[in-house]
C-alpha cells in the first residue's frame, strides 16, 4: 500500500480501501485509491464486467430553497425543470435535481469540478435570498458502480427496477439501497453502464461492505481512479 506522505484529509473510506489493498495518488486535498494493485487495463476491464469505486473525495455541493433554480442559472448552471433527472454541463460537472427546491452538483467522475467551485464561491448567505447551501461534501459518501453486471446486482438490493430499460440515462432514484436511504444515478461512461449511489457519511462503510458482498456472486471488485479514467478515456476517443 501506498500513502501520500503528508495528505490532510482521507476518505471515510480510507481504512476499508487500504484493507481492500488500495494504492492512494493525491489529488487536491485527498488520498484517492489510483488502483487496487493492478494494472489499469485489467481494472479497467473489471469496471466494465462488475466494479466499485470510492468518488467521495471529489467535490460536490448541494443548494436548496424556493429560488434554486435562478440563482444556478444566474451562475452558469443549466438546471432542467424536471425533477428526479440528472442535467450534464458543459465542464463534465452533473447537476441532479432531485426536488424543485433541491439540487445536488457533482464533479466529474475523475475530480475535476470547476462549476462546484464556482458556485460554492459565488454562494453567500446575503446574496442567495431563497437558495441554500447544502455541505454535501461533508454529510455524504459517493460511490460508482460500473459494469455489465451492475443492474443486475443492484437488483439484490434495491427494489427499484433500475435495469438500463426502465432506468434510463440521467434518471434518478431516491429510493433504500441495501436498507439505507440513497440517491441512485444513472450515467454511463460510454458504452458501460454505470450508477452514481450517495448517501449518509457515517453509512459509507457498512454500503461499501454491503455492496462487494453482494457483487461477489458476479465477480466483482473494487477499482479506482485509474480505471475510471481509462474508462472516461475510452469513452471520448
Amino acid at each position: 500500500m501506498t500513502v501520500p506522505e503528508e495528505e490532510p484529509r482521507r476518505s471515510p473510506l480510507y481504512r476499508a480501501l487500504a484493507a481492500d489493498g488500495a494504492r492512494f495518488e493525491t489529488l487536491g486535498a485527498f488520498a484517492v485509491a489510483r488502483d487496487f494493485g493492478r494494472e489499469a487495463a485489467e481494472e479497467a476491464a473489471q469496471a466494465e464486467s462488475l466494479a466499485l469505486a470510492d468518488l467521495t473525495p471529489f467535490p460536490r455541493v448541494g443548494f436548496k430553497g424556493w429560488n434554486i433554480a435562478p440563482w444556478l442559472g444566474g451562475h452558469g448552471a443549466a438546471l432542467g425543470e424536471e425533477s428526479n433527472r440528472a442535467y450534464p454541463q458543459a465542464d463534465g460537472t452533473r447537476i441532479a435535481r432531485l426536488s424543485p427546491g433541491e439540487a445536488l452538483v457533482l464533479a466529474d467522475r475523475t475530480g475535476n469540478g470547476p462549476l462546484v467551485e464556482t458556485l460554492g464561491a459565488a454562494w453567500s448567505m446575503a446574496d442567495a435570498d431563497g437558495c441554500y447551501r447544502v455541505a454535501r461534501d461533508e454529510t455524504s459518501c459517493w460511490l460508482l458502480l460500473s459494469g455489465a453486471h451492475a443492474a443486475e446486482m443492484l437488483a439484490k438490493v434495491c427494489a427499484v427496477d433500475l435495469r438500463p430499460r426502465a432506468f434510463t440515462p440521467d434518471a434518478i432514484a431516491q429510493t433504500n439501497v441495501a436498507r439505507l436511504n440513497a440517491v441512485v444515478i444513472r450515467g454511463d461512461i460510454g458504452p458501460v453502464p454505470a450508477y452514481d449511489l450517495i448517501t449518509d457519511h457515517a453509512s459509507a462503510v457498512y454500503l461499501w461492505g454491503a455492496l462487494l458482498d453482494a457483487m461477489a456472486e458476479f465477480d466483482g471488485a473494487p477499482v479506482g481512479l485509474a480505471a475510471v479514467r481509462a474508462l472516461r478515456d475510452r469513452a471520448s476517443s
